[in-house]
């Protein structure tokens, strides 16, 4: 199975002045501890690492520093995190049938639901780790009233891991570009399609760092770890 971990985003949200995934946590990268949990997972056989070229260095030392024992390569990221996927999916080897994606910001994730997703993906489907939605959500108009509540036992809050099989996404990605369509997601260039992706559920600590609040949550989940 091959991996492309997207890491070409900004620190905006959280505050810094460069890519959250070079912040410190609990004495190390972030990245870091994303990179340790897809070479603990054996299903991965090559990973790309996808980010901007001005932390190119900084996350070439952070790999050679894990040592790991299989390919770990640098592709260069687009504009957008679409555009940054497809630009993964061009550096893949020629012989890739299937793909995991994963955003550098889900460092907790375990290396059991990679290998959950991985193995569905090999049997042939189109998957993305999600988690049910928790809280009575509301839709809320552009000045802040309440439209309506849905129904909360249809709601999964879509994560990563994603994967599909590679000609697949390529072709979807190549529509998306043909049409204009923008997306925050893989899998919901899969749905314009009319593509079916099922959903694999993730454990409550597969968060996304996206605040500073977010880093004291994982601060504390590894200390649980130990």
């Amino acid at each position: 199975m091959h991996l492309l971990i997207a890491c070409a985003g900004s620190g905006r949200r959280m505050g810094a002045e460069r890519n959250k995934l070079l912040l410190e946590l609990a004495g190390r990268p972030v990245l870091a501890w994303t990179l340790d949990a897809a070479l603990a997972c054996g299903a991965i056989h090559w990973i790309g690492i996808v980010g901007q070229p001005a932390d190119q260095a900084d996350i070439q030392a952070l790999v050679d520093a894990a040592r790991p024992d299989r390919p770990v390569l640098w592709i260069e990221g687009g504009d957008t995190r679409q555009d940054s996927v497809r630009n993964g999916l061009a550096a893949l080897p020629q012989d890739a049938t299937a793909v995991l994606i994963h955003d550098g910001a889900r460092c907790l994730v375990d290396p059991g639901l990679i290998s959950r997703c991985a193995a569905a993906v090999e049997a042939g489907a189109a998957v993305i780790a999600a988690a049910p939605v928790t809280d009575t959500i509301k839709r809320v108009d552009g000045q802040g009233v309440i439209q309506d509540t849905p129904d909360r036992s249809q709601l999964w809050g879509a994560q990563t891991p994603q994967g599909f099989p590679v000609q697949q996404l390529r072709q979807a990605h190549a529509r998306a570009m043909a049409e204009g369509w923008t997306v925050t997601d893989d899998a919901s260039l899969f749905e314009r399609l009319g593509w079916p992706v099922r959903v694999i559920e993730a454990p409550p600590s597969n968060i996304k760092l996206t605040t500073p609040f977010d880093l004291t949550i994982a601060e504390a989940v590894l200390a649980a770890r130990g």
